[in-house]
């Protein structure tokens, strides 16, 4: 095991600085794995001053991220900066100059990865997507031989903890959010979090490997949970469901398309992802053979992203050794995405109503004229305080916008409460 391969980190903060510790840690273990040993060849920061949260080497540091990449001695190289750019270009000229890479960067492969697998080198990514959950490989490759028909899975801690606190305190959306800053579960600006925007670009790696098909976050339908109410938990809890933010990758009911969409969904208690507490993720897949299988696990955190960057790390140097590669790009279905609209889905619906005979009657021939079924419906409150609450049967998502619209324009409903998609009990 005399032959060194040489490691350049591209970022050095809470996930960087743990690669190295394991790196460290782990060495005699890696090298025993791979075949050989690892040597960090560099580390390639912003600023040079700045406190770190591991002790190596200083001369190891550089701002000169390319210089770096690019050096005859590297063999593989580990992008965890995030972004778009710098880490496009740096990742394309480490695979320009015959280097291996893996990556943390999500938002990148949800918005380029055609580019970046185009860039020719080993890549592997299994840390973009749920921490230190084992999910993309199984996806790539044990189930290579099966067909996935759904991805069902909490993806986002943050979203999680701030829900789960919601349903297990009574705690509003500001309140839940707050504390989930003061544990460091959350940014300073949760934008991406709570938004969608990070799960809507996990959802379209998840869609891209399950469906083997090219998808980019633009394609997913996004919604976030700022509009989530104490009262909306309060009335799923009632009803036996709790509400999560959930990315759902599935094949249209004739094969010919997929759709992606991250949304807030009521699921039933009993539901396996229901269970999923505080700020720990889980992904439920269905594949024709393999039938169901669950992933389960913290998604998010320094320790546990690099557990999952070291996992790649020795695949691709194993890879390197054997003069190999891992599996590449798999777009050969090229199924489109559809539009939300054609998505089929269930809803509940909370109408302020006025107090006084055939409003049910006028509510539901609004229903019918939209070809979207009632499955149940009851009356809570009288007077000013009256309410119904609607649950559908499975109608198209554009059928189910359109009821809503019309019924804003009933005299009868002084306002819709909210409108929540149900899920996982079909």
């Amino acid at each position: 095991m005399s032959n060194r391969l040489k490691v350049a980190l591209l970022g050095c903060g809470v996930v960087g600085s743990q690669v190295i510790k394991l790196m460290e840690e782990q060495a005699d273990d890696l090298a025993a794995r791979i075949g050989a040993p690892l040597e960090l060849a560099g580390v390639a920061v912003r600023k040079l001053g700045r406190k770190r949260d591991v002790t190596f080497d200083p001369a190891l540091l550089t701002t000169d991220a390319e210089g770096l990449v690019t050096r005859d001695d590297v063999d593989i190289v580990i992008e965890v900066i995030g972004g778009i750019e710098p880490a496009r270009s740096l990742i394309l000229a480490a695979m320009a100059s015959g280097k291996s890479v893996v990556t943390a960067n999500k938002a990148l492969l949800a918005e380029d990865g055609a580019t970046i697998h185009a860039g020719g080198g080993d890549l592997y990514y299994e840390a973009s997507v749920a921490g230190a959950i084992p999910l993309l490989r199984p996806l790539r490759e044990s189930l290579a031989g099966d067909r996935v028909k759904r991805v069902l899975g909490i993806v986002n801690g943050t979203t999680n903890y701030i829900l789960d606190k919601m349903d297990s305190t009574g705690a509003s959306f500001t309140d839940a959010l707050e504390e989930a800053q003061s544990l460091g579960y959350a940014e300073a600006d949760p934008t991406a979090d709570v938004e969608g925007f990070d799960a809507a670009a996990k959802a379209a790696i998840l869609a891209g490997l399950a469906f083997h098909s090219r998808v980019t976050a633009a394609d997913v339908h996004r919604e976030g949970i700022t509009d989530i109410t104490a009262t909306d938990v309060a009335s799923a809890k009632a009803m036996g469901y709790v509400i999560k933010l959930l990315a759902i990758c599935a094949r249209s009911d004739d094969g010919r398309s997929i759709g992606v969409r991250v949304h807030p969904a009521m699921i039933p208690r009993t539901h396996p992802l229901a269970g999923v507490r505080e700020a720990y993720n889980a992904v439920f897949v269905e594949a024709e053979s393999a039938g169901q299988l669950m992933f389960y696990g913290k998604g998010a955190g320094g320790a546990p992203t690099a557990s999952a960057v070291l996992g790649d790390l020795v695949a691709v140097a194993r890879n390197r050794l054997a003069n190999t590669r891992g599996p590449e790009e798999s777009v050969y279905a090229s199924l489109a995405v559809h539009p939300m609209g054609e998505t089929v889905t269930r809803c509940h619906v909370s109408l302020d109503v006025a107090d006084k005979p055939g409003v049910l009657a006028q509510v539901a021939t609004l229903f019918a004229e939209h070809d979207v079924s009632i499955q149940t419906v009851r009356q809570e409150g009288h007077g000013d305080d009256a309410q119904l609450v609607i649950v559908t049967h499975r109608a198209t998502d554009a059928a189910l916008s359109a009821t809503m619209e019309g019924l804003r324009r009933l005299d009868i409903v002084r306002a819709i409460a909210s409108v929540m998609r149900v899920e996982g009990d079909d």
